[in-house]
C-alpha cells in the first residue's frame, strides 16, 4: 500500500507526464517513468516480505495509583530463517495517543526487546492496542501493517495521600472495633498481656512464673480478632462539585480505604449513585473498590438524600466519612446527622477557591484550594482526638463466669 509519500511520488509522476506532452519534453516523460517505477518496485518489494514474527506484550503493572510509573515490555522474535527489513511497531494507547517503536533487521530466530513507558497521570482505564506491526521500504514509498497482538486495558487508580486513618470506634456491635484487648476466655486466640486475677478467670491461664516472682496471681490475658468498621460515602452527583473538586473527592476516597486498610478495618464504599460493595477486607476487596473509584463519573441518577436514610437505618458503631461537594451545604448539613448512628462521622466539602466556614458549620472538614484535603483532614483529627474514646488495655475487663 502507498504511503503518503508514495502517492505524492504518483501524483507528481502524473503531471510531468502531462507537462511534458503539452510542452513536448520527452525527458520529463523519462522521470515520470522512473517515479513510476519507482512506487510499483517498493510496493512489490513490500508485499514480498514475508514476516513470522511472534510479538509479546506484558504490562508491568497492570493496575496501579495514578502518577506511579508503568510500562510496556515488547519481545519480538523473527521465527523466519530470512532476515526481516526494517520494522516499525504501532501500539495505539488510549485515545489520540500511539506508541511508535522501530526495530532494526532481525536475523533468523533473533529476538529482541523493547519498552515504553504508560501515561498514568489520569485515573481511568487505558486500553492499549492492538499492536501492528509496519513494514516499509528503504524509501519510504510503500508500507504494509499486520496485526501482530491484541488489546490490554491499564487500570489506573485514583491517586493516594498518606493520611490519618479514621479512629477505632466503641459500639454495641462486636465487629464495630475496639482498640484494646478484650477479656479473658478459654477460647482466646492471641496472647496480649499478663494482669492480676480476677475472680471467674480460668486456672488454667494462671503465669505460674510470673505468679512466683510477683507474689501475686497473674494470669495471661489474650486479644481477640476485633475489626474496626469504616464506611466512605462519596457523592457521585453532577453538579454538586465545581471545577476538579470531584477529582479530590475521588482520591480523599482512595485514600481513606488505603489508610483504612492499613489498620485491617472492614471497609465499605458507598456512592449517591447506588453503589455499595459492603463491608470486606483484604486485597481483594480493596482492589474491587479501587476498580469502581478508577471508573467512577458524576450523574444525574444519584440520590443523596435516600443513601443518607439508609446509612443511618445501618448505622453500627463504626466510622463513617462522607465526601460531599461544596455547592449543596443543605446537603452537608444533612451528612452531618449520621453522628448519631456512627461511632465517628467525619463530613468532608470539597470545593475550589477558599471556602467559608460560616457557610458549612465548624465540624465539617474544608477541602480547597487553599487548604487540599490530606492536610484538612489530620487537621481535623488531630483536633477530635482528645475527645475520642480510647479505653486502656489497663481497663478492668470481666472474665468468664
Amino acid at each position: 500500500m502507498p504511503t503518503r509519500h508514495g502517492w505524492l511520488v504518483a501524483a507528481g509522476s502524473v503531471a510531468l507526464v502531462v507537462v511534458g506532452r503539452l510542452f513536448g519534453i520527452f525527458e520529463l516523460h523519462l522521470v515520470a517513468a522512473a517515479g513510476f517505477a519507482l512506487v510499483i518496485g517498493s510496493v512489490v518489494s513490500v508485499h514480498r516480505a514475508k514476516l513470522r514474527l511472534e510479538v509479546a506484550r506484558a504490562l508491568h503493572p497492570p493496575r496501579l495509583h495514578a502518577g506511579a510509573p508503568s510500562r510496556v515490555e515488547l519481545r519480538v522474535t523473527n521465527r523466519a530463517l530470512r532476515r526481516t527489513p526494517l520494522l516499525t511497531l504501532r501500539d495505539p494507547v488510549g485515545e489520540g495517543r500511539s506508541a511508535r517503536v522501530l526495530l532494526s533487521p532481525l536475523r533468523g530466530s533473533q529476538t529482541v526487546r523493547a519498552a515504553y513507558n504508560l501515561p498514568t497521570e489520569r485515573r481511568g482505564v487505558v486500553t492499549i492496542g492492538p499492536l501492528e506491526v509496519e513494514v516499509s521500504d528503504p524509501f519510504g514509498i510503500a508500507s504494509l501493517s499486520t496485526r501482530a497482538a491484541g488489546t490490554t486495558d491499564l487500570t489506573v487508580w485514583p491517586a493516594v495521600e498518606e493520611i490519618t486513618p479514621l479512629p477505632h470506634t466503641q459500639g454495641d456491635e462486636p465487629h464495630g472495633g475496639v482498640d484494646h484487648p478484650n477479656a479473658l476466655r478459654p477460647t482466646g486466640e492471641d496472647f496480649y498481656a499478663l494482669r492480676p486475677y480476677v475472680e471467674g478467670d480460668d486456672l488454667r491461664r494462671v503465669h505460674w512464673a510470673s505468679t512466683a516472682r510477683r507474689d501475686e496471681l497473674m494470669v495471661r490475658q489474650d486479644e481477640m480478632p476485633w475489626q474496626g468498621r469504616a464506611t466512605i460515602l462519596l457523592d457521585t452527583r453532577r453538579g454538586a462539585f465545581g471545577g476538579r473538586s470531584f477529582e479530590h473527592a475521588v482520591s480523599a476516597a482512595a485514600s481513606l480505604i488505603v489508610a483504612a486498610n492499613r489498620r485491617q478495618f472492614l471497609i465499605r464504599l458507598v456512592t449517591a449513585g447506588g453503589v455499595d460493595t459492603g463491608f470486606g477486607a483484604g486485597g481483594a476487596h480493596v482492589e474491587a473498590a479501587m476498580e469502581h473509584l478508577a471508573v467512577v463519573r458524576t450523574s444525574d441518577k444519584g440520590n443523596l438524600a435516600g443513601t443518607l436514610v439508609a446509612l443511618r437505618r445501618a448505622g453500627n458503631g463504626g466510622a463513617v466519612a462522607a465526601l460531599l461537594g461544596a455547592r449543596a451545604p443543605t446537603d452537608v448539613a444533612s451528612a452531618s446527622r449520621l453522628r448519631s448512628a456512627y461511632g465517628h462521622t467525619s463530613v468532608v466539602a470539597f470545593g475550589t477557591g477558599r471556602l467559608d466556614r460560616t457557610t458549612f458549620g465548624p465540624n465539617v472538614v474544608l477541602a480547597d484550594d487553599a487548604n487540599p484535603f490530606a492536610s484538612a483532614w489530620d487537621a481535623a483529627l488531630a483536633q477530635r482526638r482528645p475527645a475520642a474514646r480510647r479505653p486502656t488495655a489497663a481497663a478492668p475487663a470481666g472474665g468468664a463466669r
